[in-house]
């Protein structure tokens, strides 16, 4: 069969690769879905095909208004135990070919029957047909969240996401509501009916609680916007780093904790991600030395560094892959009080330091001798 000259450009022309965006919340109501639907009908305004696959408005006057204002896919009905149920029909999305489809509520598992068991089984097929997905979902359905969620408010979480599917989200946005606010919408019977709400309120509802996921939900966020930053290069092809990371390089020396604890005073002025980093070496395999190593790794671990044991070699040269690897801003080195050729030595150790790793700041903190 002979092809036509447009199936041959297709054919060679890249493919557009779908993006995902993940509306993440911490808590019913705080308007994941309202910000998923303003987003579908300004892209609607700029003259991109948006269509509804899923919106749960939960009987929210706000959000059914919104949702009106866009086309919806027609749903799937499945009969289970005897009752009918309406699932996102992912083919008939496939046959429309939309730019863009709304899809909410990500953790939802689909009814006995579905194509797919698992609503992020259905994006990813989207996504696998060129169509760009906006979606929503609450912290506490992350995978390995969940524990921490059940530990924090006493609420076991049944639907979940394993992590790789956030991961894949190209671009988390937090939908942020005070838990104050919150409570007041609430209160106004703006998320569930009146005769709910206070109920609700004094269970998972109450302030503890809130701030709790709420702090979960912004590191999630916070994660994401560190991994994209990774990813990116300046000019002259370094990493793009925003937050500053200090390493402090320590050994077996007790007087090693009073270098931890400037690294901690200079992470703590500057808001660092605070690292105390130790090369395995020879000299400190004897038995008193591995109890000072150890005493110096609980005070780190006790100012909330993250420890990191580096395997035997060059001590100049692992600290450097180190720094290089892990995109730090500047290390602290301890100075003894030396002379002569351990003097030398320790000289000799910063240059080669200094001629391996990326442009990094350099604090040297003098300190006796034990």
């Amino acid at each position: 069969m002979t092809k036509t000259p447009e199936q041959w450009l297709e054919e060679v022309t890249p493919q557009r690769q779908a993006i995902f965006k993940l509306f993440l919340g911490y808590a019913p109501g705080v308007g994941k879905t309202y910000q998923m639907l303003s987003e579908g009908i300004r892209r609607k305004s700029r003259g991109e095909d948006v269509i509804i696959g899923v919106v749960e408005t939960h009987g929210r006057k706000a959000t059914a208004e919104l949702a009106s204002l866009l086309e919806t896919a027609p749903r799937r009905k499945l009969e289970y135990k005897g009752t009918v149920f309406e699932e996102m029909d992912v083919d008939a999305i496939l046959e429309r070919k939309p730019q863009v489809a709304l899809v909410d509520e990500l953790a939802h598992t689909n009814i006995e029957g579905s194509k797919h068991r698992k609503r992020y089984e259905d994006i990813f097929q989207l996504l696998d047909a060129g169509i760009d997905v906006v979606s929503t979902m609450n912290v506490q359905h992350v995978e390995s969240l969940a524990p921490t969620v059940r530990q924090l408010t006493g609420v076991q979480v049944r639907e979940t996401v394993p992590d790789w599917v956030v991961q894949r989200a190209g671009e988390i946005v937090m939908a942020d509501l005070t838990p104050q606010a919150l409570q007041t919408r609430m209160k106004r019977g703006d998320i569930y009916p009146l005769e709910r709400a206070e109920r609700a309120l004094n269970n998972f509802f109450r302030t503890p609680n809130l701030i709790a996921l709420r702090e979960l939900a912004l590191r999630e966020v916070a994660q994401a916007v560190d991994h994209s930053l990774s990813e990116l290069k300046t000019e002259d092809g370094h990493p793009l780093t925003v937050r500053e990371r200090i390493a402090v390089c320590i050994s077996s020396n007790p007087v090693a904790q009073n270098l931890i604890a400037r690294g901690a005073r200079m992470a703590h002025a500057i808001d660092a991600e605070l690292y105390v980093v130790y090369v395995e070496t020879a000299v400190d395999r004897d038995d008193d030395n591995q109890r000072t190593l150890a005493d110096n790794i609980r005070f780190a671990e006790s100012v909330g560094a993250k420890v990191v044991r580096l395997e035997s070699g060059d001590v100049a040269e692992r600290v450097a892959e180190f720094v290089h690897r892990e995109h730090l801003t500047h290390v602290v080195f301890g100075r003894s009080a030396t002379k002569g050729w351990r003097r030398y030595l320790y000289w000799s150790a910063i240059h080669r330091f200094l001629r391996n790793a990326p442009a990094v700041d350099v604090h040297i903190v003098t300190q006796e001798m034990r």
